[in-house]
């Protein structure tokens, strides 16, 4: 087993306060105390905050991209299938009791200067996902890719950010069922290609 590294526990620590409780709520010296690291290994390892803020995006982004390959390797043959286990997948995390919506869109609304580091990053992390689900959609005989993506990922920030802003209780099977609507709505069987 790997040691962890200073600055994958300052980054691990990080992420998890971030997340629960917002990038510019924590601090800096709140974060070295909890990863339990000198100032000085700190500084070694991200000569900024905003470093550590791209870090953390990346290392977000990271595992969704793993999770996506995952899926694709459970259904090699139907990217329909990926794409409902995808959205399978968002809505148990809907309904996790941690859950604290999409780390990218918070970061937006805590980042919204689109020259800030964590904006741009996020802007090109959210674009190469949704590249990536609308590569799906061809795939897998999407009549209209483009249009079903764009549809999708309306549904999904607009569910998660109504979530997030009014802390809603809303079922988050809507969410699965509306995608799901959107799937059948798109790709039938005649135009299935997977």
């Amino acid at each position: 087993m790997n040691k962890e590294t200073a600055r994958d526990r300052i980054l691990r620590v990080a992420s998890e306060l971030f997340y629960k409780e917002g990038i510019r709520a924590v601090g800096i010296d709140r974060i070295i105390k909890e990863s339990d690291v000198a100032k000085a290994s700190f500084y070694r390892s991200f000569a900024t905050k905003d470093d550590l803020t791209v870090a953390y995006l990346e290392a977000r982004d990271e595992l969704k991209v793993e999770k996506l390959e995952r899926l694709r390797q459970l259904y090699p043959s139907s990217p329909k299938e990926q794409l409902g286990a995808l959205i399978r997948d968002v809505t148990e995390q809907m309904g996790m009791p941690d859950y604290r919506g999409c780390p990218f869109l918070n970061a937006a609304v805590e980042f919204p200067d689109r020259d800030h580091p964590a904006h741009v990053k996020l802007l090109d992390i959210q674009r190469s996902f949704w590249t990536r689900v609308q590569e799906l959609a061809r795939e897998g005989g999407a009549r209209q890719p483009e249009e079903l993506t764009a549809q999708l990922r309306m549904l999904y920030e607009g569910f998660v950010m109504k979530r997030y802003l009014d802390k809603s209780d809303l079922d988050s099977e809507y969410f699965r069922k509306a995608a799901e609507l959107l799937l059948e709505k798109q790709i039938t069987p005649d135009n299935h290609r997977g």
